[in-house]
């Protein structure tokens, strides 16, 4: 007879986060390139191309280490914070109890961000040469001081948190929408879809959020310019024009809704494994 395991919600976001990003970890470095350097996807696979396959997967140790951990973080802590407010504030409304759980866990996440810092100036070719590997990046930031590996934190929180306030909120009102099946492969399905449909939109609306944190983190040392300052420049540097601050949008969308629904439905399949042991 199987025990209760307290863990099983962090080991269902950690096992999804690998299969998503194994599989779609290219993708976001064709985008990363775009968001940088505001270039179409055309020049930026051509970029890419040129730099040899064999440098596709160079940086991916970071956001292995941060995405698995922080998506584990996101669905663990969310259920874990539901809990305690469900039994400390048993009369607090539950979509307000939904909403602090979720707002909380994006902040938690929050605590990973030097992995996707590290991340950032990998995929930077103007760093290619100066940061050998992941370690290697670390060490050299230490050296700027601990601020640096926490730099562009201030747009982190502005998505992580409303992110996971919008998708765990609508993630069963999007599948109450879809047509109903017994089948084990449909269930499969309709999480991917509903899951992908929502990390699309997410993606799409906070994508001018993530283009400034990519412009942020992209400098080395100097000083720290807040989100305002920062959103101001690219704003400008982009001849002050909305669609220029989305150029990339597209592609981004499609890794989403690929990436968030590999995640939702590959979270969704191993919590019923996990979950069938009483």
């Amino acid at each position: 007879m199987c025990e209760k395991r307290d863990y099983r919600e962090f080991v269902c976001g950690w096992g999804a986060a690998n299969v998503n990003i194994l599989l779609t970890f290219p993708i976001n470095k064709l985008i990363f390139r775009q968001q940088l350097l505001g270039i179409s996807t055309t020049t930026a696979f051509n970029q890419l191309k040129s730099e040899g396959y064999w440098t596709l997967y160079r940086g991916v140790l970071p956001p292995l280490l941060q995405k698995t951990t922080s998506v584990s973080i996101m669905f663990g802590m969310y259920e874990e914070f539901n809990k305690k407010f469900e039994q400390t504030h048993p009369d607090m409304p539950i979509v307000v109890i939904h909403t602090a759980s979720a707002l909380l866990a994006g902040c938690m996440e929050a605590v990973l961000m030097p992995f996707e810092r590290i991340q950032t100036l990998l995929q930077n070719k103007t760093y290619q040469e100066k940061y050998k590997n992941t370690i290697h990046a670390f060490r050299e930031l230490r050296c700027l001081g601990f601020a640096e590996y926490y730099r562009g934190l201030t747009p982190i929180l502005l998505r992580n948190g409303p992110s996971n306030v919008i998708f765990f909120q609508f993630r069963g009102e999007v599948k109450k929408f879809l047509p109903k099946s017994d089948k084990k492969s449909y269930e499969i399905f309709s999480n991917f879809v509903s899951g992908g449909l929502l990390g699309a939109v997410i993606s799409t609306i906070f994508y001018p959020v993530n283009v400034v944190k990519t412009y942020m983190q992209s400098s080395v040392g100097g000083s720290f310019p807040g989100f305002i300052k920062s959103f101001k420049h690219v704003f400008n540097e982009r001849d002050r024009s909305v669609k220029n601050m989305f150029k990339g949008f597209h592609v981004n969308y499609s890794r989403s809704l690929l990436s968030w629904g590999l995640i939702n439905a590959s979270y969704e399949l191993l919590k019923s494994a996990l979950y069938t042991c009483r």
